[in-house]
């Protein structure tokens, strides 16, 4: 199980993103982290690393730049940051615990195995520590909520990491579009499944050159009883763990039958 060794406020935090070093969700999640510790140190992209999903830089140098006091960026992705973190910046004193967050946007169902955001508490758990992503829902037509994870967050972690999980699990929290005191309670949740489709909007750039831009067209009408789209579409707090190990084992054993 993956529980804390020490108390909370005793432990060493680390906390990344997928939004870049600038971002204002990382501003909140420092404030969550330092309500349960004063030891936090912050390592992000130095851009906007959304969509990246669980990609390390291979073919380039990595560069780690001091922002300020215990505050870091890397020109990489939120995987790069987090390895960095630990087996480099860290590696005599290693975080105790990953806060990855407060994500721009809900990160539920198919948005995990996109998500920069998920990413980082991936490879958090690969390494061996208790790791929580922690995502904002939104809507384009009114600035994000970030109170709601603000008010929220640091007592849900706290519940979280008392119970403790497996290793090889992470937690995933989404907070709904409600402001802090619009929130209806916490709901355990499973990951949903969506029809989702890429838009691909072609246009031409000032010189005459075609391009084309990805955005994504997502459902919400899929959102069903137990679900986190239903959790957060309620005004609940979305608990999700989320499962390293991919493997489908009902697919394995009928496939051993034929195969072995």
């Amino acid at each position: 199980m993956l529980k804390l060794d020490k108390p909370l406020e005793k432990c060493r935090i680390l906390v990344t993103n997928d939004d870049g070093i600038n971002a204002p969700g990382l501003k909140v999640l420092e404030k969550i982290a330092k309500a349960l510790s004063k030891d936090v140190w912050v390592v992000a992209p130095e851009q906007n690393q959304s969509g990246s999903a669980h990609s390390l830089t291979l073919r380039s140098p990595l560069r780690l730049r001091e922002v300020s006091k215990r505050r870091y960026a890397v020109d990489g992705t939120p995987t790069d940051c987090v390895l960095l973190a630990v087996n480099q910046l860290l590696q005599d004193h290693q975080p105790d615990l990953v806060l990855s967050g407060v994500n721009r946007g809900a990160n539920m169902a198919e948005d995990v195995t996109y998500s920069g955001t998920i990413a980082a508490a991936m490879e958090g758990t690969l390494l061996g520590l208790p790791s929580i992503a922690l995502s904002q829902a939104i809507a384009f037509k009114h600035a994000p909520k970030w109170s709601t994870a603000e008010q929220h967050g640091p007592d849900i972690i706290r519940k979280v990491l008392a119970v403790g999980w497996p290793k090889g699990v992470l937690i995933n929290l989404n907070f709904p579009d409600t402001g802090g005191q619009g929130v209806k309670g916490i709901r355990l949740a499973r990951q949903a499944q969506r029809q989702i489709g890429s838009a691909v909007q072609p246009g031409t750039d000032p010189y005459g050159n075609p391009y084309y831009w990805v955005g994504l067209i997502k459902s919400e009408e899929e959102a069903k009883t137990g679900t986190d789209l239903a959790a957060v579409r309620d005004g609940y707090i979305a608990i999700t763990p989320i499962h390293m190990d991919m493997t489908h084992a009902a697919t394995l054993k009928a496939l051993q039958t034929v195969l072995d």
